[in-house]
């Protein structure tokens, strides 16, 4: 039969005690508590995997680079196989021209793959059996007293397509990325930059929650973050995409950025600005394990005079969490207080309330930012703040729990990991392009996750299986009605921002800076931008997005293209639909009535009444219906409320935000993460079991003691001056925790206007599986309350009664589904008993998978969300009166208190990344509170020292000195013409196809990189036996000498997946070599084509007629500057 289980706890989480083993998933731990907690989480919706990429980007024909591709080297560290110097620092002021290091598949790539995992891999020390297996070779980096992992581009995804106007859930093809779990019989796939072991601290916690690594101020050094090997356009790439996946415009200014700076830089300096912005996001995404210095960001500016811009830019970065997040270790600057300076009082204290995704990544992010930036407190005479947080439930995680089953047997996952039911999120959509959780799962702590296949089927009501054209044909009259109620959704708000010269970024090259206006000045000013510069960019320019989610089987696309003025006979003639006889040709649909009938109209009541009128154009069946209805309990999934709740204007305000990559599930449990960041790299302070029950603060500072008095339920009183409130916006509407004083009416009001919607799972656990075990989800038709009926309202209660499974095999070890009950079947859950919902959803199951009989589950949890009092519901939606603007104003800070969720986050609302990314920018409202705003030196920018050059006697004439100077005018004036020019031929034909050099593939360096740590660890056993010292640690050398040895003992089966790996490198480049010289001829004619064009449309300014029959380093392929060369 099934059972109930209550929420479990591990020992640990009661009272916030040390785990007495090193996993943060302990199969030891698994106590059931006396109390009914099966309600513990809420599916948190992703939004939709498909990001829009910028089109002059897209045009470029780079080779394959992936987001997580290695990064930060400090001095000592082992050498990276690319960047050849061993660092960001060059040696070098200057960089030559480069070539690949090698080719992997046919692409290009800057690191080799590692086409072996090893079987008995290093357990990280806080991770639930987390194995720390690279899939390729990276820079394997030590840097005293903290490990740090390799890096990899393993598993990339390419990017998806916005042509269509409709997609399934999101995922891509397999064979186009490197999978090497699943060729090594793993069907998981792992961070391309697992982490490897830390060191313990046998100390305890470490003193201040921060770490114990001090920084050294190093000298700062133009170029020396810019590695020599790369060609500038190389660099450059890597650099846009580095922005692009930290969801920053490489050619424009953050709106922030933009309030910051434009007192202080002029045009041309903005192009400078985000080539060094850009830069330094390229250091942190292509190795999240390693924190980036401020001599690092300083190395990214060319010239010693832009200092001071990428300090600006790097301590922007570093506060508003874009770099130097999550569970990395960091730098404290935080020296001794002289006493002259020590002030008196209490040390200071930011409580947080809540310990899921937002108040952990918060916690963390401001014990980051106290280290790294606490010389800016111990100037003052103060120690750094410490940080609390308050959790009311006795573990992390919030609305993320993956509850433990009750038989930890029979495990098909790997050993070390628990068999667990996700009771709330469940689905990361997609790593790509600015996902914050790809730098923690993937380059951070190294969790395995399952890739989710794009092979959903439907079943209708009776159990038949649903025809795939009648399917796609219905879903596309759906997604016809959908644009068509688009219409009447709210115009997206523009900000204010400075775009910098894309075709220079786009190469990498600085714009020649000789100073002028600043950005403030020319706005106030009648005096004309320079030319191509724009200064009111929209955030929200119209282009093909996916404005839901989602999470379920489909993804509804809202094109920019659509026009909603063509006749619905003619939109649905086009699709394949055959009209009624009595139906006319330009027959259409009138949504205006419906739309206008009240103050707050419904999508759902819109779309209602579409379907009714394509009723009057198309001979609809009752299974058409079931089928349109069964795409609105998707939405109801999607938004944890029926669609006739969801506002007509603002149901998709997010819409443009979507993430790219396939959608995957984390094996094991997603609270691996949250207790990743609780842990990692060291424990944040929590105590548990304390419910806050209320809040008295002065909106204004009295400077008398401290701002902030929270009270619990259990007695318990902490005081804080800052209050980070990252409670769920139910338990915000319910009122149970009181405000002294109330907070003020924008506030209420706006907790009242959101609406907090609910969606409940029915987890089913068999002893064996009778669906196909390798499909990952199927749906399911719901008949309406009248049987057969055309009616739609008959369908609203009934359409989400287990519209959904997902096969969670792959990620809980267990023959297990997950049903969802979304809309009103959501409540219907919170209302029925177990066995009747059990009973139901049998019978559906027999009905679904005949003759195969379908027993009674082994276990069952039913979650029911509403009656949680630490959650009141799932997640918020965008209910009929909420205003525009209000997930921004719920995000607004009210004097001592910031408040922070996926409520407040108005771009991924909803989401466990939303909830996270909030967390973060309420981290930095709080330091900028405490210390202030960065400030920006004055000037920015130092003056050019111009130096004369000597090319004649001293006793030259002042003329020859202007002629002089008048060429290099014109010189100037040339290589910014010839940048247009590139910008045209590589927009339309993309880079020269770059000449094949050698494999670079080692056999010996892929060992080194899989074996190192683990030779390093016995390296160090083994000093520390000899020595008797319990610090000891072997040398490098000792260490390298060692791994050679292991390598010329080992094996030929150990060996063997290195070599051929070598081999296959070197076949692919053969290959690529072998057709470079008809590919090159090709672009050389339609550049030479491209070129005599654009002189002819646009002739040269200093009409230097030479140009025509000109080619740049980069039309030969060379690459280093972009200087004209005669042909």
């Amino acid at each position: 039969m099934f059972s109930t289980l209550a929420a479990t706890n591990d020992d640990d989480a009661l009272n916030g005690t040390a785990l007495p083993s090193p996993f943060l998933f302990s199969p030891h731990h698994d106590d059931v508590l006396s109390i009914s907690m099966s309600h513990e989480s809420a599916l948190i919706k992703p939004h939709g995997p498909t990001a829009v990429p910028i089109s002059a980007l897209n045009n470029l024909a780079y080779g394959q680079y992936s987001e997580s591709t290695p990064s930060s080297t400090h001095n000592g560290d082992v050498s990276d196989l690319f960047e050849t110097n061993g660092s960001h620092m060059s040696s070098r002021e200057d960089r030559d021209g480069s070539i690949s290091s090698g080719l992997v598949n046919g692409h290009e790539r800057s690191h080799a793959p590692s086409p072996l995992h090893i079987s008995n891999g290093l357990q990280h020390p806080h991770l639930n059996g987390t194995v720390s297996e690279a899939n390729s070779i990276g820079s394997a980096k030590q840097n005293g007293p903290k490990s740090i992992a390799r890096t990899a581009n393993g598993i990339t995804a390419a990017p998806s397509s916005t042509s269509s106007r409709k997609s399934k859930l999101h995922m891509f093809n397999h064979n186009q990325m490197t999978r090497s779990p699943t060729e090594m019989g793993w069907d998981a796939k792992f961070s391309s930059t697992p982490e490897l072991s830390q060191q313990d601290n046998p100390g305890g916690r470490r003193s201040g929650g921060a770490t114990p690594i001090k920084a050294i101020a190093g000298e700062l050094r133009a170029n020396s973050s810019i590695p020599a090997a790369l060609s500038w356009e190389e660099f450059a790439r890597q650099c846009i995409l580095a922005a692009e996946s930290s969801r920053l415009n490489p050619f424009s200014l953050h709106p922030e950025e933009y309030k910051l700076l434009r007192e202080h830089i002029t045009h041309p300096q903005v192009t400078i600005y985000l080539n060094i912005r850009n830069a330094i996001l390229r250091l942190w995404t292509r190795n999240p394990l390693v924190y980036v210095t401020v001599e690092e960001a300083a190395g990214c500016a060319r010239e010693k005079r832009y200092f001071s811009v990428a300090k600006v830019a790097y301590y922007w970065l570093l506060r508003n969490g874009y770099i130097n997040f999550g569970c990395v270790e960091v730098p404290n600057t935080a020296g001794s207080i002289p006493r002259i300076k020590a002030k008196g009082g209490p040390r200071r204290t930011v409580l947080v309330i809540g310990a899921g995704m937002s108040g952990l990544g918060c916690a963390r992010h401001l014990e980051g930012l106290f280290a790294q930036l606490g010389d800016q407190w111990t100037e003052q005479g103060e120690r750094p703040p410490k940080v609390i947080i308050l959790e009311g439930r006795p573990r992390v995680g919030g609305r993320v729990y993956s509850h433990p089953l009750r038989d930890q047997t029979r495990s098909t996952i790997r050993p070390g990991y628990r068999n667990t039911a996700e009771m709330g999120a469940q689905i990361v959509t997609g790593y790509e392009h600015g996902n914050p959780l790809n730098a923690i799962v993937r380059g951070q702590l190294g969790i395995p996750y399952h890739g989710l296949r794009d092979n959903t089927i439907l079943y209708d009501h009776d159990g038949s299986k649903v025809e795939r054209s009648q399917d796609i044909l219905v879903e596309k009259l759906y997604n016809d009605i959908l644009e068509r109620a688009a219409v009447y959704r709210h115009k997206p708000a523009t900000f204010r921002v400075v775009e910098g010269d894309r075709n220079l970024i786009l190469f990498g090259r600085d714009p020649s800076d000789t100073g002028g206006a600043t950005i403030a000045t020319l706005e106030s000013s009648n005096t004309p931008l320079p030319a191509g510069a724009n200064t009111t960019a929209s955030t929200t320019e119209e282009k093909p997005s996916t404005g839901v989610e989602k999470l379920a089987g489909r993804a509804y696309q809202l094109s920019a293209g659509f026009n909603p003025n063509i006749p619905a006979a003619e939109a649905v003639r086009t699709m394949g639909w055959q009209l009624r006889h009595d139906a006319s040709n330009d027959q259409s649909l009138d949504l205006n009535k419906i739309a206008q009938s009240s103050p707050h109209p419904t999508l759902g009541e819109t779309m209602d009444d579409g379907i009714k009128q394509y009723q009057a154009i198309l001979d609809l069946k009752p299974k058409d219906l079931r089928l349109l209805n069964w795409h609105h309990a998707n939405l109801e999934y999607a938004n944890a409320v029926s669609v006739n709740q969801l506002s007509l204007s603002g149901w998709d305000q997010d819409i443009g935000n979507e993430f790219e990559g396939e959608h995957s599930e984390i094996i094991g449990g997603y609270l691996q993460v949250p207790r990743g960041l609780w842990q990692c790299p060291s424990k944040l302070e929590i105590h548990f079991k304390s419910v806050v029950k209320s809040i008295r603060y002065h909106s204004e500072g009295n400077g008398k003691g401290k701002g902030v008095m929270v009270e619990c339920t259990n007695g318990e009183v902490f005081e804080a001056d800052e209050v980070v409130i990252t409670t769920p916006l139910g338990v915000l509407k319910s009122g149970s925790i009181t405000f002294e004083p109330p907070l003020p009416n924008w506030k209420q009001d706006v907790i009242e206007r959101m609406g907090f919607g609910l969606l409940n799972k029915v987890i089913l656990v068999y002893d064996e599986a009778f669906w196909e075990p390798n499909r990952d989800m199927f749906g399911l038709l719901n008949d309406g309350e009248r049987k057969a009926s055309l009616d739609q309202h008959d369908y609203s209660t009934r359409r989400g009664r287990f519209y959904l499974f997902w096969n969670c095999i792959k990620t809980s070890g267990r023959p297990m589904l997950v049903a969802l009950m979304a809309g009103e079947a959501a409540h219907y859950a919170e209302a029925s008993s177990d066995s009747e919902l059990v009973q139901e959803v049998t019978d559906r199951l027999s009905k679904m998978f005949a003759p195969k009989p379908v027993p009674l589950p082994s276990e069952t949890i039913v979650t029911r969300w509403k009656r949680d009092p630490l959650a009141c519901g799932s997640y918020s939606y965008v209910g009929p009166k909420t205003q525009a603007g209000d997930y921004d104003v719920m995000a607004r800070s009210h004097g001592p208190l910031h408040f922070a969720g996926e409520a407040t986050c108005g771009t991924h609302p909803a989401t466990v990344h939303g909830a996270y990314l909030s967390g973060l920018r309420a981290a930095a409202e709080v330091v900028e509170s405490m210390i202030g705003r960065i400030k920006v030196p004055a000037p920015l920018v130092e003056k050019r020292i111009k130096v004369e050059p000597s090319l004649t006697p001293v006793s030259m004439e002042p003329k020859h000195r202007l002629s002089f100077d008048g060429r290099i005018t014109q010189q100037l004036r040339d290589e910014d013409y010839e940048a247009s020019i590139i910008g045209a031929i590589l927009g339309q034909i993309g880079e020269r196809p770059i000449k094949p050099g050698r494999a670079g593939v080692n056999p010996f360096l892929l060992y080194t990189k899989d074996y190192w740590y683990k030779c390093k660890a016995d390296c160090d056993a083994s000093r520390k036996a000899a020595t008797g010292d319990p610090n000891a640690k072997a040398s490098k050398t000792e260490i390298r000498t060692a791994i050679g040895l292991m390598w010329r003992t080992a094996s030929p089966e150990v060996k063997k997946p290195y070599l051929d790996h070598t081999q296959n490198a070197r076949d692919n480049a053969a290959a690529y070599a072998a057709t470079f010289k008809d590919r090159v001829a090709t672009w050389d004619r339609e550049a030479a084509r491209i070129r005599q064009e654009y002189i002819q449309a646009h002739p040269p300014p200093t009409g230097n007629e030479d140009m025509m029959n000109s080619r740049t380093a980069i039309e030969l392929g060379t690459g280093k500057r972009l200087r004209r060369l005669g042909t």
